[in-house]
């Protein structure tokens, strides 16, 4: 179960540079809410409003804490706080820490790793471009719509080229293949979301809109600073493995992705007779349409 847990997190809403980020939830090598099997990784999403880039301030490319650290997070505390959560967990592996004491108010703040996507940057060396691309993917795969925390399976490889470590039992119990994410939010070229695999149907939806769409939309951001792209398959390489993409060329541009799993219970279908938050009422079968489920409007 190691590998399994370490894998687990949760999200929140984050702006990048002038980005605003909804971040959402991811459970193997991510950020969601796990709490039955990682008691300490589990916590509410949240609200970021960081103001800040990523690359300005306290954040710098030459490392996790930089010399204006303290400036810059005491411009927004609880919000800089939420960002380092993302940030450390995706860069740093697990069993390895940052912490910061805020003098101000004498809270000391310690964010665990647990990804281990830029082992680079976060000992202190300069932020290179494939783990400016990684960071950014990551932040993408916890993107969520509604600011919820949805448990989820993350894939991929670190800036050393080394696969996130995955179980059976993961991709058993993360058994839906969900979307792709890939991008530099660092240099503003943009991020970007794919569906990998099947689309829902119309009569579907998720929790995870962000970039599990049905074909319809396919091209319709569903969140703010991401750009929908269709299907991950026209645009990535598949791994060996078939699990995961290990590059996407979008605009010319060529990107190291993740690659996100869930589990078949984050899609709800319209008729199941419960009325899902993502459902609406109607006169017909549909996710925004569904009668079944939500009864005729009012």
């Amino acid at each position: 179960m190691k590998n399994f847990t370490k894998r687990m997190a949760r999200g929140g809403k984050l702006c990048v540079a002038t980005w605003m980020v909804l971040l959402g939830s991811v459970a193997c090598g991510t950020m969601e809410d796990s709490s039955a099997l990682t008691p300490a990784l589990s916590t509410q999403a949240q609200e970021l409003k960081a103001t800040n880039g990523l690359t300005q301030n306290g954040l710098t490319q030459n490392g996790l804490l930089g010399g204006d650290f303290a400036t810059w997070f005491a411009q927004a505390p609880a919000a800089n706080a939420m960002l380092m959560k993302y940030l450390v967990q995706c860069a740093l592996p697990e069993g390895e820490s940052r912490s910061f004491e805020d003098t101000s108010t004498g809270t000391t703040h310690t964010w665990p790793g647990l990804l281990g996507l830029t082992p680079g940057w976060a000992n202190g060396k300069r932020m290179k471009e494939s783990e400016q691309q990684l960071l950014s993917a990551c932040l993408g795969a916890h993107l969520n719509k509604f600011g919820l925390n949805v448990p989820l399976s993350v894939l991929g490889r670190t800036a050393r080229n080394q696969p996130i470590p995955y179980t059976a039992e993961e991709l058993e119990t993360f058994s839906r293949r969900e979307s792709c994410f890939f991008g530099n939010l660092f240099t503003n070229e943009g991020l970007f979301a794919g569906v990998d695999g099947a689309y829902l149907n119309n009569d579907e939806s998720s929790p995870r809109a962000c970039g599990l769409t049905t074909e319809q939309n396919a091209e319709v951001s569903q969140c703010e600073a991401l750009v929908n792209v269709a299907s991950c398959e026209a645009y990535c390489t598949l791994d060996p493995s078939g699990l995961f993409y290990t590059e996407c060329t979008y605009n010319g541009r060529t990107y190291l992705p993740l690659t996100t799993r869930i589990r078949p219970q984050e899609v709800y279908t319209c008729g199941d007779g419960v009325c899902q938050f993502t459902e609406s009422c109607g006169t017909g079968s549909e996710a925004n349409n569904c009668m079944n489920d939500c009864g005729a409007c009012q």
